[in-house]
């Protein structure tokens, strides 16, 4: 008997058609950058599980990897679509402040579904990297109340958080939404990343108040393999933003890597001179960190000599925050605020002196290269609507969790510790 052989021809015709389409070039590079910007997630358990005592390292490592899970499923029900479907311009968003729900569930996305006409990759990897940031985002605020919260009403803050903050800014800023139509600039997460989890750590801080007691790093190891990977993953978050492969890619790249280090270099020799006036690693680190945090809004659109200037003002600018949060008494454990929050600032307003449309021709040059003061005052204004919003909307939800389940853990759990009370498992097991 002859074998009958079924052809689906419209599977086969458009497989060849985005085969003979597809860019595998930048798709290989999206690909590459989606993976790094995911190590960053782990990168962050391990610097805050290493910043942290030893009785909650598995439990603030474990708030940063349950976003991995509770975001992605989020992002596939409904979060990639509020985020990146409809436009204000084309008037089938929420005025502009949050998108639709045509993309729910991935809705008539398939494999082949490409990026755009001239961003030839598929758009499920555009997908999966733009949720890399949603995962990430949430969990930088859990430095700011570690060994405080409990888990159960983190899971809950987590979701409503994301979907009321995180959202609507991405959407506001990357997705064709308010800010975007308006002319704000975030090129990869100075507003929408680092400013609203900040500024939302220090309304966690607000709410819950301090620790029982302070503590030391219980493994500055660990936290030099966590840098490690953040800083790694950087290279992703910042260059890949520009989803393409050119010289705004290449000027992103080396922009991060060069901040992130003058920066460290520069919170080094401040703390030598300052203080106990002895050079620490954590220093050294937390100063690149500072670095990373503040470049990141203006990677893609300034040029190498900027971004090194940036970097020195990210050390200067967080250090003097995180002082300041010392003198102020605020229990943000680890400088969350300084860092991330004021990070996004500082490098959202250079970004309105510094931006060079030689470098980036989609941006009006700012104030330090013949720019009108424009750009300066519309990222000011977006910078002081999202820190404000961030804020004021995280002491709310805080309050209404409250309600329901307790925020704060009681004074024998902090003493105890969280990884064994709440989540019944220890970071080392000790052998007699």
């Amino acid at each position: 008997m002859k074998k009958i052989y079924c052809v689906d021809y419209l599977f086969l015709r458009n497989t060849l058609k985005m085969i003979i389409m597809l860019d595998v070039g930048l798709t290989t590079f999206m690909i590459l950058a989606t993976s790094l910007v995911m190590l960053m997630t782990p990168g962050l358990a391990f610097f805050y599980g290493g910043l942290g005592c030893n009785k909650n390292i598995l439990s603030i490592m474990m708030q940063s990897f349950v976003s991995m899970g509770i975001s992605t499923v989020l992002w596939f029900a409904f979060g990639y679509s509020v985020c990146f479907s409809g436009t204000m311009d084309a008037g089938n968003d929420f005025f502009g402040i949050i998108g639709n729900f045509n993309k729910a569930f991935y809705h008539g996305i398939t494999p082949s579904t490409l990026y755009s006409s001239d961003k030839r990759f598929p758009e499920y990897i555009f997908i999966a990297y733009q949720m890399m940031f949603a995962i990430i985002t949430p969990a930088l605020i859990t430095g700011a109340f570690i060994n405080r919260v409990s888990f159960k009403s983190y899971v809950v803050f987590l979701i409503l958080w994301q979907i009321f903050v995180y959202y609507p800014f991405v959407h506001m800023v990357w997705g064709g939404g308010l800010l975007a139509e308006w002319g704000v600039f975030d090129f990869a997460g100075g507003i929408t990343v680092h400013a609203t989890a900040g500024f939302a750590a220090l309304a966690s801080v607000y709410f819950v108040g301090k620790r029982q007691k302070s503590h030391e790093p219980n493994n500055i190891p660990l936290v030099a393999i966590g840098t490690a990977l953040l800083w790694f993953g950087w290279y992703g978050f910042n260059a890949g933003s520009e989803l393409a492969v050119n010289s705004v890619t290449i000027s992103a790249f080396l922009n991060t890597d060069t901040a992130a280090s003058f920066a460290a270099v520069t919170w080094l020799l401040i703390e030598w001179n300052t203080g106990k006036k002895k050079p620490t690693f954590i220093g050294l680190m937390t100063g690149a960190v500072a670095g990373l945090a503040t470049i990141t809004p203006a990677a893609g659109y300034v040029d190498i000599y900027s971004s090194a200037i940036i970097g020195i003002i990210a050390a200067v600018g967080c250090f003097a925050a995180v002082k300041y949060k010392e003198h102020k008494g605020w229990d943000d454990a680890l400088d969350v605020w300084g860092v991330h929050g004021m990070g996004g600032i500082i490098g959202t307003i250079c970004l309105g002196f510094f931006a060079n449309s030689q470098i980036n021709a989609l941006v009006p040059n700012g104030l330090f290269f013949g720019g009108d003061g424009m750009l300066l005052f519309k990222e000011c204004v977006a910078i002081l609507f999202a820190t404000s919003y961030a804020f004021i909307f995280t002491v709310l939800l805080f309050k209404i969790i409250n309600k329901f389940i307790p925020v704060r853990v009681n004074e024998e759990d902090q003493t105890v510790g969280l990884d064994i009370l709440h989540h019944g498992e220890v970071a080392r097991q000790t052998h007699n």
